[in-house]
């Protein structure tokens, strides 16, 4: 559920925080005090669409801010997320989710499971005809989890097979001419003899050959140094230690190591003339080297950013030439396991079909019960199974809510009502046949009331008390009788300071709750309203 919504300059809202409780809680007040910002601040932190001509006049961008407490939620930390949406008057847009920089399209994937809002032009889950089948599948349950998980395997499988016989190469031709230039590929690598560390080695020797003439001036010195100069000095100290190592230990010592300074110098001498020996390259090697440089860089340029990517490209090289060569028996295997595969999904359809036929007839049954309840008694809805010709995620079963509103007219998909008074009946039976199986935890009805008084609008207060068993609820209504179903009620008024205008929001205790279902209902606090009002309390 919601508990704690923060909005920053959306419309006439400056700065405002709302603390929301389980079961049902009833948004009224004054027109134009900001009670359908407050809807569109939940749209907004949903992932619905932002205009700039919603930021707070003289201010540069617009904040909301939402706590919500879903510990069944798998994004939840310890059982809460945070989420968060900013939007600057220049168009940029930043979404957070429990701290994580997200897209609006995953802000919106994310709260989908989350929060439901539901008003008179809005485009919900209900009216999305792709989703109806997943409602009738979480209503049937336990009965048809298992052949779907069993189908769903099964369409995995039939949809990779699909998609490899899909890769046949084209006509002959086209397999032909792939085949020549995979051939090609394949011969300029193989007649390269690449080896794993082969260019780092060469680029190493190259360095050399570029700094040839220095490394031997510099060697030629060294070795100039320590033949004559070095090994010579340290040859005349050894002969003066010798001559007074017998005056005492530390001499002897000396000595010592004074002989094997000379050995270590004499084995550094002939390294160095090796070393300088080594660095003279004659042009037609240096040639040869910048060669095969070249061709390895070519080959890089072509077929990867180094020799291993290069020689895993062969590989792949490899695989397809032998595909394609061997493409009508693997393509006549995978043809024989695609109507294996099939024969099995068609099997499990015809169970899934059987099901969902009766328990369509099931739910449909349910909420036609709810219709009446809340004075709809002309109205019919159907839950409508037809067959498709293709097999898709669900099976070859399409599901569609068909309603027909009044007597004597034509049946019609349930997007397609006109009345906003009905669309909102018809809407709210469905979410009470559902709601033990609905997973969405917060639901949002935006002015629900619109177009239904009387016995009506009591019955969608009952109803909406009935889902709040399951569900958070937040209701915007103008209606005493939806009212006072309340179990928290807030008042939303408007302020002028300084010739601006300010929403603020409060919650009422049971006896301002009574007070303001009666300036509804009447539109003045009387005696008479308070009556009535109280007697709408005791109803509920």
């Amino acid at each position: 559920m919601i508990s704690t919504l923060h909005i920053k300059n959306i419309g006439i809202i400056e700065d405002l925080s709302i603390d929301f409780n389980e079961g049902l809680n009833i948004l009224t007040g004054e027109t134009g005090a900001g009670k359908t910002l407050i809807i569109g601040a939940l749209g907004i932190i949903a992932g619905g669409r932002f205009s700039k001509d919603m930021i707070r006049n003289g201010e540069k961008y617009s904040f909301v801010e939402a706590s919500i407490f879903c510990p069944e939620n798998p994004n939840s930390i310890d059982g809460n997320i945070i989420v968060s949406r900013e939007v600057y008057s220049n168009g940029r847009n930043s979404c957070k989710f429990n701290g994580r920089l997200v897209t609006v399209n995953e802000l919106k994937e994310l709260m989908s499971d989350i929060i439901d809002i539901h008003g008179q032009q809005d485009n919900q889950n209900l009216l999305n005809s792709s989703k109806h089948i997943t409602y009738l599948d979480d209503f049937i349950g336990n009965e048809i989890l298992e052949l779907k998980s069993k189908y769903i395997e099964l369409y995995k499988r039939y949809s990779e097979i699909n998609s490899k016989l899909d890769k046949n190469y084209g006509d002959d031709k086209e397999k032909e001419r792939r085949l020549d230039l995979l051939n090609y590929q394949l011969r300029e690598i193989e007649n390269a003899k690449l080896k794993i560390g082969e260019d780092i080695k060469l680029n190493e020797e190259h360095n050399l050959m570029k700094n040839c003439q220095k490394l031997q001036e510099n060697l030629e010195a060294i070795d100039e140094n320590l033949s004559n100069q070095a090994i010579e000095s340290v040859s005349n100290s050894i002969r003066c230690l010798e001559k007074i190592s017998s005056c005492g230990k530390m001499y002897e010592e000396k000595l010592l190591e004074l002989k094997s300074i000379y050995y270590e110098i004499q084995e550094l001498t002939r390294d160095i003339s090796s070393m300088k020996e080594d660095v003279f390259f004659d042009e037609e090697e240096r040639d040869n080297v910048e060669k095969r440089i070249d061709e390895i860089f070519s080959l890089k340029r072509k077929y990867g950013n180094s020799i291993e990517e290069i020689l895993r490209y062969k590989e792949k090289l490899e695989m397809e030439i032998n595909e394609i060569q061997n493409v009508d028996e693997i393509n006549n295997k995978l043809k024989q396991e695609k109507e294996i595969v099939k024969k099995q999904m068609l099997e499990l359809c015809t169970n899934m079909n059987l099901i969902r036929i009766k328990y369509a007839n099931i739910i449909s049954n349910k909420i036609n019960l709810e219709l009446k309840d809340l004075e709809m008694g002309n109205a019919t809805l159907r839950v409508a199974l037809e067959k498709l010709e293709n097999f898709n995620f669900n099976g070859l079963d399409k599901v569609e809510f068909m309603i027909c509103t009044n007597k004597g007219e034509e049946e019609k998909e349930l997007c397609k009502i006109a009345s906003g008074g009905e669309m909102s009946r018809v809407m709210l039976a469905i979410k009470t046949v559902l709601a033990e199986v609905d997973k969405v935890s917060t639901l949002v009805f935006d002015e629900i009331d619109t177009g239904i008084s009387g016995k009506a609008a009591k019955a969608v207060g009952e109803k909406l008390r009935t889902i709040s068993n399951n569900h958070q609820v937040m209701v915007v209504t103008h209606s005493a009788s939806i009212a006072a179903k309340g179990e928290f009620n807030y008042y939303i008024s408007k302020k002028t300071l300084n010739d601006k205008t300010y929403t603020e929001i409060r919650k009422l205790n049971e006896e301002e709750t009574v007070e303001e279902i009666a300036r509804i209902s009447s539109g003045d606090i009387t005696d008479i309203s308070l009556a009535h009002a109280k007697e709408l309390r005791k109803v509920c």
